[in-house]
């Protein structure tokens, strides 16, 4: 009489493995690198033109600021160079408000790759975010550089004040970022909302004055929206005068890490849902 295989005979093929198999190592990192590259050929192009775009674009929008503001003011709200002071404030909100929409929108850019098992919703993400990061760190680098060259300004720069604005801009906008992510993809109707509620942050963030300009109550209010404080601590980083001292980097970072957590919490409980629907 022929044996029958015990259990423990049976081949062990892929399509007995556990499905509980972790991940080859380093594979987030080739396939968050994978998507980068992707998302840089779609975004900017395979050409250098996509990339000086990128930079002529707040370039533009400085110069503007700086000649209509010009022909009405004597001096800005710091120092007398009118697009330095536009730039400190112009950069970071553009950095957060483009970093910020770039997250939300990672699982609709990303979704064709999402039918495969080892791609997830963290991997859109993290790729969204460090390559629009390191971008906008880019730009800013570039402008700056080239505002202190063409007018010949002199360098007193605290780059550790830069690199504070720099970080508080990035988690903000990952934080804001990845909770819309979840409420986008889950309620479509919120992009268009989120868009009209949030309209009025390029007037009231600083962009065209200071902090300490506002009278008490309006300074009572504004504290509360969290990039007045990422503008606040750019200018503290290229004006040696001014100090800034309402600033709190905790406040941003506590927020931004709140709203991070509420976002991933969403996205994984409700991920499958949303990739069905």
């Amino acid at each position: 009489m022929t044996d029958i295989p015990r259990h423990d005979d049976t081949p062990q093929t892929p399509y007995f493995r556990s499905h509980r198999t972790p991940r080859p190592r380093f594979q987030m990192g080739r396939i968050v690198v994978a998507l980068m590259l992707r998302e840089m050929a779609t975004t900017y192009g395979k050409s250098a033109g996509g990339y000086i775009w990128a930079v002529l674009e707040p370039v533009l929008g400085i110069a503007l600021l700086s000649l209509i503001f010009s022909l009405s003011v004597h001096r800005p709200g710091l120092g007398t160079n009118f697009p330095l002071f536009y730039a400190t404030g112009f950069l970071p909100f553009v950095m957060y408000n483009d970093l910020s929409g770039k997250v939300a929108s990672s699982i609709r850019f990303s979704r064709p790759f999402m039918a495969y098992p080892s791609v997830t919703f963290l991997d859109a993400l993290a790729a969204r975010a460090i390559l629009n990061a390191l971008t906008h760190c880019a730009i800013i680098t570039l402008v700056m550089t080239g505002i202190y060259m063409i007018f010949e300004l002199p360098v007193d720069v605290r780059i550790g004040a830069v690199v504070e604005s720099l970080i508080m801009v990035t988690a903000l906008g990952l934080g804001i970022g990845t909770l819309n992510c979840y409420l986008i993809t889950a309620f479509p109707i919120w992009e268009r909302a989120w868009s009209i509620l949030t309209r009025p942050l390029f007037l009231i963030s600083g962009l065209f004055f200071t902090y300490d300009m506002l009278p008490a109550a309006g300074q009572a209010i504004l504290w509360y929206n969290p990039l007045i404080h990422c503008v606040g601590m750019m200018r503290h980083g290229f004006y040696p005068t001014y100090e800034a001292e309402y600033v709190s980097m905790g406040y941003v970072l506590g927020l931004s890490l709140v709203l991070a957590f509420f976002g991933l919490l969403l996205l994984f409980r409700k991920y499958r849902d949303l990739m069905e629907g």
